[in-house]
């Protein structure tokens, strides 16, 4: 386990790999509550605490009175999940494959008005300003143009941009990364998109901006994320509660 990491996120992220390596039939409920917290030497509490995580993002759903399902749809091997509440990098999102990170430009600026507010900083606060491909087996995902402040994280150089930066804030600054926002909107592919993404002038491309915050409430990263359409699906669940 981590450092820092809570034993329901570690239980979930291990479950979360059985999922995605197809360990429980899908026609079956995985074990009950009882069954894996005696596995995992936890609490019921804590289990439920892990399920609840994985029900979230869309992994599992709860059939009162017949246990806990996998979604199907949840394992599409063609596409990545990005789910609404989903705030890790990119790394981390595809769960032990290699990632390439390739740096296209990178300078420290001063912020636009526009990049000054989303950050919620003033115009004379110095920013990084980080425009990577992203590429798993060679192939291009996603290009990301990425702005943080750099007294907020420090020492970024071009090594960290080449692996991941989310690791870097995480395990060397010791920096614990808590919520976002986010805006999905569909756009055409614009010149670099088929310059570093391999688009077709037709294609789409599906833009994420969003704005990251630490758990002492700094935000530390605006950025906008074009992905390629045939490699990624983007997962809303909403649970109705009695």
């Amino acid at each position: 386990m981590a450092q820092n990491q809570t034993k329901y996120s570690f239980i979930a992220e291990e479950i979360r790999k059985r999922i995605m390596n197809h360990a429980y039939p899908l026609n079956q409920p995985i074990p009950d509550e009882i069954t894996l917290a005696k596995e995992f030497d936890c609490s019921r509490m804590t289990m439920k605490k892990a399920l609840e995580v994985l029900v979230l993002e869309g992994l599992l759903y709860r059939k009162r009175g017949h246990g806990t399902f996998i979604i199907k749809s949840a394992l599409d091997a063609d596409r990545l999940q990005i789910h609404n509440q989903e705030v890790n990098g990119f790394t981390k999102l595809l769960n032990g494959k290699k990632v390439i990170s390739k740096v296209i430009e990178f300078k420290v600026i001063f912020p636009t008005e526009e990049i000054a507010e989303r950050l919620h900083i003033e115009m004379e606060t110095p920013i990084y300003d980080i425009l990577r491909v992203r590429l798993v087996k060679d192939e291009p995902y996603v290009l990301e143009h990425t702005y943080m402040p750099v007294g907020v994280i420090p020492g970024i150089n071009q090594q960290i941009l080449e692996g991941s930066i989310y690791s870097y804030i995480q395990d060397e600054l010791n920096l614990k990364i808590a919520s976002s926002y986010k805006q999905i909107r569909a756009d055409k592919a614009t010149l670099l998109d088929q310059q570093y993404l391999d688009c077709a002038s037709d294609d789409p491309v599906v833009e994420v901006e969003q704005t990251v915050y630490l758990n002492n409430g700094l935000a530390f990263e605006f950025s906008r994320s074009r992905h390629r359409y045939d490699k990624f699906v983007f997962t809303t669940v909403n649970i109705a509660r009695r």
